[in-house]
């Protein structure tokens, strides 16, 4: 269990710039028995989503928000290699992600974590568009499809991407998962723009895909996205009105 004074030390120096004092206070947690993973979920990731609400309320500036997310990256790609491996669970995941830096750190995170759970993982980033994505996934053939941190600007086009994977069928057994971004903050935007499974962080994300199909929340699309007087990819009236607010 990380300590509430670490994340205190940890969030001080990150929005100082400090890379050094960022940098003790990891390696001090590790020190102390607590392993990688549980740094990513318990330290990192907390302070990661806590940056972005202080950026989004302009309690901090673009500065210090670039400055934290670039110094979290480094500390990300300097415990990658310390991560525990779980043997293998003969499942694969293709994770994706929004354009923006904390949306690249958060997939690359999630990607990172799945993989040390012993998932076979392929991280795209965010720079792939629809076209390549549904290309890749025909070839990888994942049991997942995650993307992660999608803006109010790019939940139009992810709605694009599911819609076609539904229509298409060419991957009825893979799912589509969501997770942080808009997802976290408009309420049953998942289930509107037709995912099978949402998570809000990334150990809520492997909870939810090594669970059994039984155990699973069927999710319930509200809105006839077939409807002649929308066009394809998108979104309701409302739910933009509510986006808007964020």
């Amino acid at each position: 269990m990380i300590k509430e004074n670490t994340l205190e030390r940890y969030m001080e120096a990150l929005l100082e710039g400090d890379r050094q004092g960022c940098r003790k206070v990891v390696e001090e947690t590790l020190q102390s028995g607590i392993p990688a993973n549980q740094v990513y979920m318990d330290l990192i990731w907390p302070i990661m989503v806590e940056i972005d609400i202080l950026y989004r309320n302009d309690k901090i500036d673009s500065a210090q928000e670039s400055m934290a997310t670039r110094i979290n990256r480094t500390l990300v790609d300097q415990l990658q290699n310390k991560l525990p491996r779980k043997d293998s669970r003969h499942r694969r995941i293709v994770v994706c992600c929004s354009s923006n830096e904390h949306g690249e750190l958060g997939g690359q995170m999630i990607a990172d974590l799945f993989e040390s759970d012993g998932w076979e993982v392929r991280f795209l980033g965010s720079s792939v568009n629809n076209d390549d994505i549904l290309s890749f996934i025909h070839g990888f053939v994942p049991d997942i499809l995650l993307a992660y941190g999608t803006t109010p600007q790019e939940a139009p086009n992810i709605r694009r991407l599911i819609d076609t994977v539904k229509a298409v069928n060419a991957f009825p057994e893979m799912k589509i998962m969501l997770s942080g971004g808009i997802f976290n903050r408009a309420e049953g935007l998942w289930e509107e723009i037709g995912a099978d499974l949402y998570a809000p962080t990334a150990e809520e994300a492997i909870r939810v895909a090594s669970m059994s199909e039984n155990d699973l929340y069927t999710p319930t699309r509200t809105i006839n996205r077939r409807k002649h007087t929308k066009k394809a990819g998108s979104l309701p009236a409302k739910l933009l009105a509510d986006i808007a607010k964020d």
